[in-house]
């Protein structure tokens, strides 16, 4: 397993995946191990995967000033990394929260980066959150399934802010609630650092004027990636934030949640490999 020590002497952790040309991934959770990515339904086959264990997170060791979770402060870490590899520059994916961390990256070291891919992204770089309306009409998408009529209720209740969230509501983030949506649903927990997830998002972490500013001027080409029956992001939302870049295409994968690999892996693994490659835009 290579490592890498960060500015503050953090011992940072990677898992290469596969063959080729370096793809640098950036878990979401947020402050989940890279783990849960597996080999993005095998993209692995096609793209060396570079999977980034976020400081305090996976085999990366813990921080000694866990104020050093927050998302700016993460971009540090995803430069030292990119020096350690040897890399002038870098196709970089992130994921859920760890688009933002991609963004930040994006806005700081432009030059850096070749081509970007937002897969399920919420913008929160960008000042753009999910909303609890977003979250509701993805969920009622998914009325006709035998799991809603029991667990609605009470994700509403929690989308009103009326309780706390249950992991009774995982179906509602995936594509299919199926057997291997089930287990990788329930690594979740042990896969988290709690502390460094409530940091991630803290006060400081964004300046969305400034970061909008600077992705307006971002050159290179970047796919937003969502899934149909996602809330967070919906599908509206991703367009929103492709919206902010001035080479982008938007994909919206038929049937898929927030863990759109899991759901079709052939189908994400074209879609991200037609971006990357280069052979042919296709907005969905």
């Amino acid at each position: 397993m290579p490592t890498f020590s960060a500015s503050d002497g953090t011992e940072i952790a990677y898992h290469l995946r596969g063959e080729g040309a370096p793809l640098v991934v950036l878990p979401g959770g947020p402050m989940r191990a890279s783990a849960y990515l597996g080999d993005l339904g095998g993209l692995s086959a096609h793209r060396q995967l570079v999977l980034l264990d976020l400081r305090g997170t996976g085999d990366s060791a813990v921080p000694s000033d866990p104020a050093t979770y927050r998302c700016d402060h993460l971009v540090d870490d995803v430069e030292i990394l990119r020096a350690h590899m040897g890399l002038d520059h870098m196709d970089v994916l992130g994921h859920s929260a760890g688009a933002s961390l991609a963004m930040l990256y994006a806005a700081r070291y432009p030059q850096r980066v070749a081509r970007l891919a937002l897969v399920t992204a919420i913008p929160w770089a960008l000042g753009m959150p999910a909303t609890a309306e977003d979250r509701r009409a993805a969920a009622l998408l998914r009325k006709g399934e035998p799991w809603f009529a029991e667990t609605f209720p009470a994700f509403d209740a929690w989308l009103a802010g009326g309780s706390d969230f249950d992991p009774a509501f995982a179906p509602f983030f995936y594509g299919r609630w199926d057997d291997a949506a089930k287990e990788h649903d329930a690594r979740g927990d042990d896969e988290t650092n709690d502390e460094a997830a409530d940091l991630y998002h803290s006060d400081g972490a964004y300046d969305p004027p400034a970061t909008r500013a600077e992705l307006s001027r971002f050159a290179a080409p970047v796919l937003v990636l969502a899934g149909e029956l996602d809330g967070g992001p919906t599908p509206e939302l991703a367009r929103r934030t492709a919206d902010v870049f001035p080479d982008t295409e938007v994909a919206v994968q038929p049937a898929a949640g927030h863990y759109p690999w899991l759901d079709d892996p052939e189908w994400f693994v074209r879609r991200v490999l037609a971006f990357l490659d280069g052979s042919g835009r296709r907005a969905g």
